[in-house]
């Protein structure tokens, strides 16, 4: 069981995932366990509101379940083909980097499933923003079936190479399973960090 904690509430949670289901069942079953836990826990899910995929798959997990789920899609992918059906709210923004910023304005927390470019890209982008001092919330990194060893191992590199401060890569918790990424991002302590912009400057 989760216990409850004043320094991370975790009302709400961003998912950034794949749209692809991939060929990994693990990684398939793991996203539907996911979304499906975070609606027992009474924690609101906010996700690029697609169907297709991973992204569907957490989604489905959640309502299925009577959790509440708000999707936020830019307006050139909003179509029938995309969007999930069922969503408790669905927002629409004018393009990518708006998404991102009302994604972070509803979330709590932050939690990366196995995905391709956008996942990447969304994960590195909120974790700079953390190095920037522009949020202190919990980045969960869910490493189902080995998928991110390779590049927790780059990251590594990297911090050894004296082109990552090891305080930084530590603002990523990693674990291999739901229930112990969450409870790890329930007792996330980040470290205090000067702000050096707004997101908006990003």
């Amino acid at each position: 069981m989760l216990e409850k904690s004043t320094k991370n509430n975790l009302k709400s949670i961003a998912v950034f995932c794949a749209s692809s289901d991939g060929n990994n069942e693990k990684i398939y079953a793991e996203s539907y366990r996911l979304g499906k836990t975070l609606a027992q826990k009474n924690i609101q899910l906010v996700y690029g509101g697609s169907k297709l995929g991973l992204m569907g798959q957490v989604a489905t997990g959640a309502l299925q379940n009577n959790g509440k789920v708000i999707g936020v899609i830019p307006d050139f992918l909003k179509t029938k083909e995309l969007v999930h059906t069922g969503l408790s709210r669905l927002i629409t923004t004018r393009d990518m980097h708006e998404r991102k910023l009302k994604i972070h304005e509803l979330s709590d927390g932050f939690i990366a499933l196995p995905g391709g470019f956008g996942t990447f890209e969304e994960l590195f982008e909120i974790v700079t923003w953390a190095q920037l001092g522009l949020h202190q919330n919990p980045i969960g990194l869910l490493n189902i079936d080995g998928f991110y060893d390779d590049l927790i191992a780059m990251l590594k590199t990297m911090v050894r190479k004296g082109l990552l401060k090891k305080e930084n890569f530590d603002l990523l918790i990693i674990a291999e399973n739901t229930e112990e990424l969450l409870e790890k991002m329930y007792h996330f302590k980040p470290m205090p960090v000067p702000k050096w912009m707004r997101k908006d400057q990003t």
